[in-house]
């Protein structure tokens, strides 16, 4: 096991490979794998990326490896950079889910594991994906919360997944909701609630991604005039770009998990992956 980030372990700490890593002055990453491991045993990488200097990370470290004469290496990034990139929408953009596939695919990893993808584009686009589910992680979260709750989906692209949870709860009801994006301007609008009286019933919303959380704040306005009760939030990739300011006043807990920083706020719970992988 060589973990990229010494502090996030998702997948323990037995069998870990020394290296020293650094940059250069120029900012570009640098590693060098110590000789105390048997190079013909499949070798486990697992890195968060925010940033593309941590990818280039992932790829130099595989090319030490190589060199070293390891031939099967398995990456595990738990939140697949740009995934929310998954489409054209205007003319003048990137499909940037498909320039990181690409770049990890030219390394020709044995598995990339990938924790609650966007969009069902990145295990396609991914050679040798493998793919975990939110499903332990809800449950968790539920069991947390310690009360009954429906669970809300955010719009029609979260749709397939909640109804898989749902099913993996045994039948937990499903809220379907929707909103509207400007696709120049990002803006969002036209929340919609498909439920007619919530009657106070205690929400909870999943979804995979919070950026600045203005989906979330809209749809909880949508959801209280709908006579909802408490209302709470389940991410699995937690950015949180804007704090927790706004948030903190709709939300009675969010949830989240570690894969993609820590996250210390009274009004947040992380669950670590290691406690569901």
């Amino acid at each position: 096991m060589l973990n990229l980030n010494p502090s996030f372990t998702p997948l323990g700490e037995n069998n870990l490979i020394e290296y020293k890593s650094f940059l250069f002055a120029g900012g570009e990453p640098h590693i060098k794998i110590s000789n105390n491991f048997d190079v013909a045993t499949p070798v486990t990488i697992t890195q968060r990326i925010n940033s593309f200097n941590d990818l280039g990370m992932i790829c130099i470290t595989v090319d030490a490896l190589r060199r070293m004469g390891v031939k099967e290496i398995e990456l595990f990034i738990p939140y697949f950079p740009a995934a929310r990139q998954d489409r054209v929408m205007i003319s003048g953009e990137p499909l940037s889910v498909k320039v990181y596939a690409d770049i990890i695919n030219a390394m020709a990893l044995a598995s990339v594991t990938v924790f609650d993808p966007h969009s069902e584009v990145t295990p396609a686009l991914l050679n040798n994906c493998i793919t975990v589910s939110n499903h332990d992680f809800i449950r968790q979260v539920i069991a947390k919360i310690g009360a009954e709750v429906k669970l809300i989906s955010p719009d029609g692209g979260a749709l397939k997944k909640i109804y898989k949870v749902s099913e993996f709860l045994g039948g937990t009801e499903v809220v379907e909701c929707s909103k509207s994006r400007d696709v120049k301007t990002g803006k969002l609008s036209g929340f919609k609630v498909y439920a007619e009286d919530l009657a106070g019933a205690d929400c909870l919303i999943v979804d995979d991604i919070c950026d600045g959380g203005g989906t979330f704040i809209g749809l909880a306005e949508a959801l209280k005039t709908k006579n909802a009760g408490k209302l709470y939030l389940a991410i699995s990739h937690g950015i949180f770009s804007k704090g927790f300011d706004e948030l903190g006043k709709y939300f009675e807990q969010i949830f989240t998990t570690d894969s993609i920083k820590e996250v210390d706020h009274e009004g947040v719970t992380q669950i670590k992956l290691i406690d569901f992988l």
